[in-house]
Parts: structure tokens; C-alpha cells; sequence
């Protein structure tokens, strides 16, 4: 019988530390070189629009136990 891997558990962003959310936002960023169409957005800029997607609930932050990596992801909660 196999185990099946442990579940992503989501971390709640305002327990972070300031310093903590902005790596885990600034690694987001850096990693996801997303199209911000015919407007280029600074690294800032990008910064502040995933912060803000946090603050509205739009996005969240899981910790995924079996590769041990932090991620950013869409979440499905309208407000």
C-alpha cells in the first residue's frame, strides 16, 4: 500500500513577517516572468500587484510539504 504525498497547506500571508512575505513575493515574480501586455510593469510594480491580489484574497500562498517549495497561487474566493 502506498502512501499518497501530504497535501499543500496554505499559509496564511498576514502571519508572515514583512520581510518574509516580500521574499516569498519577490521569488514569485522573479520566477514567473509573466506578460503584462503592451505596458512593461517595473519588478516594484510587479511586487505590488501580487501584494495586493494577497490582500484581496485573490491569490494565497501554499507550502508544498513534499517537494518542501512555497508558491503562490489563483485562489477561487470571490468577495
Amino acid at each position: 500500500m502506498s502512501e499518497s504525498p501530504p497535501e499543500p497547506v496554505e499559509i496564511p500571508w498576514r502571519e508572515l513577517s514583512a520581510e518574509a512575505l516580500r521574499g516569498v513575493v519577490e521569488a514569485f515574480v522573479l520566477r514567473e516572468g509573466t506578460d503584462y501586455g503592451e505596458v512593461e510593469a517595473s519588478f516594484e510594480d510587479k511586487v505590488q500587484q501580487v501584494l495586493r491580489q494577497l490582500e484581496r484574497g485573490e491569490a494565497g500562498i501554499v507550502f508544498d510539504p513534499a517537494s518542501e517549495t512555497v508558491d503562490i497561487v489563483v485562489t477561487r474566493r470571490v468577495r
